[in-house]
């Protein structure tokens, strides 16, 4: 079942018992050995979430989903155009600040470097999706899907 590892869900309760009830991902997320030839083994991201009224995760968020989807698009747009991202997830994601993650690709045994790594197929699909296809200092962003992005939206810069 690939969920959000607890670390990216919260440490609230209520937050892991969202993480575990997602919908479950299509059993073709992995990516095409071709593919992932062309991505990285290891990642490390720092997102923003903006998640909405109905969306897979308890939030605070009294936003519709429209309004979201508005919003994330207006963030994508001032990080893609320089503005400081550190400070746009602190005033944005409904994650815990710095929203920094570390990834091992498919197949690939999450590094022992002392940086906590999850295996991409333990964090919702498209949050691997975009992450692996970004290079470093890119930012993308993953589209709210109740199969792939069922927390919200993503906006997501690669750090490494």
């Amino acid at each position: 079942m690939a969920v959000l590892p607890l670390a990216f869900a919260g440490e609230g309760q209520g937050r892991q018992a969202a993480a575990k009830d997602a919908p479950k991902a299509p059993a073709a997320e992995k990516a095409p050995a071709a593919e992932k030839a062309k991505e990285p083994d290891h990642i490390r991201v720092q997102h923003i979430l903006i998640g909405f009224q109905g969306s897979a995760r308890p939030t605070k968020a009294t936003r519709s989903q429209e309004d979201a989807k508005k919003l994330a698009y207006e963030i994508l747009d001032r990080a893609k155009k320089g503005e400081d991202f550190d400070g746009l997830v602190k005033q944005y994601t409904d994650d815990r600040p710095p929203g920094i993650y570390a990834m091992s690709n498919n197949g690939v045994t999450p590094s022992a470097s002392g940086v906590r790594e999850f295996p991409r197929g333990r964090m919702v699909p498209a949050f691997g999706n975009v992450g692996f296809k970004l290079a470093v200092g890119e930012i993308g962003i993953a589209d709210y899907d109740p199969q792939t992005s069922p927390f919200g939206y993503h906006i997501i810069k690669r750090l490494e």
